[in-house]
């Protein structure tokens, strides 16, 4: 193992002998292995170890094993305690997305602190299988399914030649111990229901699936290759610059095929969506001046080219929203929806989700920032009002008033976003379609 280690790291050139690693030790099969690998082939390392405090005295112990093991071999020890649930919560992100941020993050304050080269992380070829599965269920793309790279900036991942079986195969003939998360075992989470699951299904069509997967997965890194270059040549001959402005011309654009799949690389990188780069595509043909933004950009079409600027540079006035749009991504994120109103419609009583009759809107829905002098009649009240006196009602701060923006329809005010309908477009036992707008997602 040790012979094979040192070869992976020299051909995929992941360090020097003499450079200082930092390894990111849970205490786990993988993660005990590729530390006495290190070590055993006199590596300048120290240990990292994250307690993220998930899953009460495990957690608390798996932390003191690893402390025990640093301290046997006189290796620097660094270990840090996470409220991850708390963080989650706070960020409205998942736990095990919020772990990832405060390891990662914290990993490399210790690098920066304490010179350290690289980090090392001990994902190996059963992560890659279960990341390829779970990027093909989310619809990721060819960079997704590209599996988990070896080298990505100062982060290294040594163990990525061999399988889990092999790397418990050498710490049992070792006589090395680990501790094996219990958590590891619950199939609530998606990569534990593909590894104890899915997988196993495949493996009866294929015994070896696991390596077939990992061969189809290296030519699809060369085929990445191969498309990145070919996205960069059209990038490079289809945009031109004018000042602070990018222009892409509509008439070379229309050449390309698969046309959606180059205009949503060329434009992935001014933060636009795939959905958004599905509404471009549908406007090429249309009338000028229609515009798109993302959370950085603003895209006009115009009548030769494609206009990309930054939003710092651009003063939002209204933004329109036709009756087909599925989203939009800013200046806030909304979905929209229709569907029909019967038996198993419900109102649903989230203040991020407006419910209205379509029938009654009149498109395009025009969404602004509130003015001085909006008035609207709120729901449950059968007289107008001033929007700055329901502020004062729902006693806003004077940061939550600016921030406020409206929905209107032919000039009349359709939704307070975030606050209140307006009774007049409000659901009733005559309304044959519902229009749903959520910010909530």
């Amino acid at each position: 193992m040790e012979k094979d280690f040192l070869t992976y790291i020299e051909s995929v050139k992941l360090c020097k002998k003499s450079d200082r690693i930092l390894l990111g030790i849970s205490g786990g099969i993988d993660s005990i292995c590729m530390f006495h690998l290190f070590r055993m082939l006199n590596y300048p390392i120290g240990i990292a170890h994250c307690n993220f405090q998930l899953r009460g005295t495990e957690s608390d112990e798996d932390e003191i094993f690893v402390k025990n093991l640093a301290n046997e071999f006189d290796i620097p020890f660094f270990s840090v305690k996470f409220n991850t649930k708390e963080v989650a919560k706070e960020e409205g992100i998942s736990i095990q997305m919020a772990a990832r941020d405060l390891r990662y993050d914290w990993f490399e304050e210790l690098k920066q602190k304490y010179d350290y080269d690289y980090i090392a992380i001990a994902h190996n070829q059963n992560d890659v299988v279960e990341t390829f599965l779970i990027n093909l269920t989310r619809g990721s793309g060819i960079k997704g399914l590209t599996g988990i790279k070896p080298k990505l900036n100062s982060i290294i991942r040594p163990l990525l030649f061999a399988s889990r079986q092999q790397l418990l195969d050498f710490l049992e003939i070792n006589n090395f111990e680990y501790h094996e998360d219990s958590s590891n075992q619950s199939t609530k989470y998606s990569r534990n229901l593909i590894r104890h699951e899915i997988v196993p299904l495949f493996e009866k069509l294929n015994p070896k699936f696991q390596e077939t997967l990992i061969e189809n997965i290296s030519k699809l890194r060369d085929t990445e290759l191969i498309y990145k270059n070919e996205v960069k040549r059209v990038h490079q001959s289809i945009i031109t610059e004018n000042k602070d402005k990018k222009l892409i011309n509509i008439e070379e654009l229309k050449n390309l095929y698969p046309i959606s799949a180059y205009l949503f690389e060329l434009l992935r990188p001014y933060g636009f969506t795939s959905s958004q780069v599905t509404d471009i595509v549908k406007s090429i043909d249309g009338v000028s001046g229609k515009q798109f933004y993302s959370s950085t950009h603003r895209l006009i079409k115009d009548r030769s080219d494609l206009i990309i600027e930054e939003n710092t540079a651009v003063k939002i006035q209204s933004i329109y929203i036709d009756h087909n749009q599925d989203s939009i991504e800013f200046p806030l994120k909304l979905e929209f929806n229709q569907c029909d109103v019967n038996e198993d419609f419900e109102i649903r009583k989230d203040r991020n989700i407006g419910q209205f009759d379509f029938d009654k809107l009149e498109f395009p829905l025009v969404l602004r920032k509130w003015q001085s002098g909006d008035y609207f009649m709120p729901l449950g009240m059968s007289n107008l009002k001033k929007v700055s006196d329901f502020f004062i009602d729902q006693k806003l701060s004077i940061t939550e008033k600016e921030s406020a923006w409206i929905l209107e329809s032919k000039n009349k005010i359709v939704w307070i976003i975030g606050h209140r309908i307006d009774e007049r477009f409000k659901i009733t036992n005559f309304s044959k379609t519902a229009y749903e707008i959520d910010m909530s997602k």
